[in-house]
C-alpha cells in the first residue's frame, strides 16, 4: 500500500509538473489580445483555443464603432490558460497589392555607419570613437545647427581648422553629446574625424495592400533598415515611385537573389509617412484600382496551402502557389509570424524562392489576406518570414488617423 501510495505521490507531480508546463507554454505562445468581427467569438483554426467573455463590452474612445471585453483564453474549452482582451470590428476589406513600388527615402538626422582611423603624421586616430559616438547613432546638430545631410557635415568638419565640433546625436532615444577634435589626414591634409555617414536611401519593394477608406498603402512588411548597421532608419521625407522589374538575380544557398529594377518616372506617386518594423505606409496621389479582399484576423491563419501575390516581370502581379508551415502568435513577435515555403515550380525556376524586392508580397488564404512576405532564408532560399496582415492594417490605421490630426 505504502509503495502504491508513493507512485501514486510521484505520479501526481510529474503530471502537475507536465500540466503546468502546458500551460505556461499555451500561455507564452498566444497572443494576450485579439480582433474578431462583429458579433463572432475568437475560434482558432486548430480548434485547440477558444474565448469565453467575461464582463461587459466597452465602447473604444479611439473608434467609437469597436467594443472591447476582457475575457479568458481556454484550452480544449476547459481548462482557463490566461485572460485576454477581444476587441469587436468591423471586418475589414482592403485592395490587394503586389504590385512594385520604388522608395527615395531621406534619414531624419544622419546615421553613423562605420568609425575608421585616420592616418596622421603622428600615428593613427579615430577622432569620433575617442569622442565616444558610436556606429547607429542619429546625429541631429553639428556646432548647434540641424545636420541634414552627409554634405552638411563634411563642409564643417573641412573648414574647422581642427577646432573641436559639438555634435549631439540620439542614441537609442537618449541625448549623447560629443565634443570631436579633427585631425589632419596625412594623404590629402584634409581635417577629418572618423566617421562614416549615411542620409538617404533608396530600393525596391512590394505594396501589401492599399486601404480605399483611410487612402493609406502598406508595403515591405518590415521596415527600411541600414545595410551596414541593421538599425531602423528614422524617416524624415520619403517618395513612392513607379517601377518597372527589368530581371532577375536567382536565389541560391549562402546567396540571396533580388529582383532588378529600374525607376521609369521622378515624378513620385506618393508619400511615405512611417517607417517601422511592420513596414512602410503612406498615401498614393492615385487610387488603386483592383478587388476588395477581406482582411484575415490572426487566429483564422492556419499552417497549410497558400498564395503570394507577387510581380517578378513587369508590373503586374501573378499568384504562387506556397505552403504556411509555422505560425508564431505571440505579441512580441514582428515581422517573423509566418514561415513560408515556396512550393510553385515555375516561380521556383525563374527566382530560386524568395528573393529582395518581393518584401510585401501579399500572402492569400482561403480567399482573404493573411499576411505579407517580409524576409527570406539565407541558407534557403525556398523559405522565408511573413508577418500577420492584421499588423500591418493596425499600423495603416494608426498612420491614418495621426495624418488627419495633422491636416486638421
Amino acid at each position: 500500500m505504502k509503495r502504491y501510495q508513493n507512485f501514486l505521490a510521484a505520479f501526481s507531480t510529474v503530471f502537475g509538473l507536465l500540466f503546468a508546463t502546458v500551460l505556461g507554454t499555451a500561455d507564452y505562445f498566444t497572443p494576450d489580445s485579439y480582433l474578431v468581427e462583429e458579433g463572432s467569438g475568437v475560434n482558432w483554426q486548430n480548434n485547440l483555443f477558444s474565448v469565453v467573455k467575461k464582463g461587459s463590452s466597452e465602447v473604444s474612445a479611439d473608434t467609437r464603432d469597436s467594443k472591447t471585453y476582457r475575457a479568458e483564453l481556454m484550452l480544449y474549452r476547459t481548462v482557463p490558460v490566461k485572460s485576454v482582451q477581444v476587441e469587436e470590428v468591423k471586418n475589414a476589406s482592403v485592395t490587394l497589392g503586389g504590385m512594385p513600388f520604388g522608395i527615395k527615402m531621406f534619414t531624419n538626422g544622419i546615421m553613423v555607419v562605420g568609425l575608421a582611423d585616420i592616418k596622421t603624421e603622428t600615428g593613427c586616430f579615430n577622432p569620433a570613437t575617442e569622442a565616444g559616438l558610436k556606429v547607429g547613432d542619429i546625429i541631429t546638430s553639428v556646432n548647434g545647427k540641424s545636420a541634414c545631410s552627409n554634405l552638411d557635415v563634411e563642409k564643417i568638419v573641412e573648414g574647422s581648422g581642427g577646432r573641436p565640433i559639438q555634435f549631439t546625436a540620439d542614441r537609442g532615444g537618449q541625448k549623447v553629446s560629443a565634443s570631436v577634435q579633427p585631425v589632419r589626414d596625412e594623404s590629402d591634409g584634409e581635417y577629418k574625424v572618423g566617421l562614416w555617414v549615411r542620409d538617404s536611401t533608396a530600393g525596391i519593394g512590394t505594396m501589401t495592400f492599399y486601404d480605399p477608406a483611410e487612402k493609406c498603402f502598406a508595403g515591405l512588411g518590415h521596415g527600411i533598415c541600414d545595410s551596414d548597421t541593421g538599425r531602423l532608419m528614422p524617416l524624415l521625407s520619403g517618395d513612392v515611385v513607379p517601377v518597372t522589374i527589368s530581371g532577375i538575380t536567382k536565389g541560391l544557398k549562402g546567396t540571396p537573389g533580388e529582383l532588378r529594377g529600374y525607376f521609369t518616372d521622378e515624378m513620385a506617386d506618393g508619400t511615405l509617412f512611417e517607417n517601422v518594423a511592420s513596414g512602410v505606409y503612406g498615401t498614393l496621389n492615385k487610387t488603386v484600382e483592383g478587388k476588395p479582399v477581406k482582411v484575415a484576423m490572426k487566429q483564422e491563419v492556419k499552417t497549410g496551402p497558400a498564395q503570394i501575390y507577387t510581380t517578378i516581370s513587369g508590373n503586374t502581379p501573378k499568384l504562387y502557389s506556397i505552403e504556411i508551415e509555422k505560425i508564431d502568435y505571440r505579441d512580441g513577435v514582428q515581422s517573423k509570424n509566418l514561415i513560408l515555403h515556396i512550393t510553385d515550380q515555375q516561380l521556383l525556376s525563374q527566382t530560386g524562392g524568395i528573393v529582395q524586392g518581393m518584401s510585401g508580397s501579399p500572402i492569400i488564404q482561403d480567399g482573404k489576406l493573411v499576411g505579407a512576405v517580409t524576409h527570406v532564408f539565407v541558407n534557403d532560399p525556398t523559405r522565408g518570414y511573413g508577418i500577420f496582415a492584421e499588423s500591418m492594417l493596425a499600423e495603416s490605421k494608426n498612420v491614418s488617423k495621426q495624418e488627419q490630426k495633422l491636416a486638421s
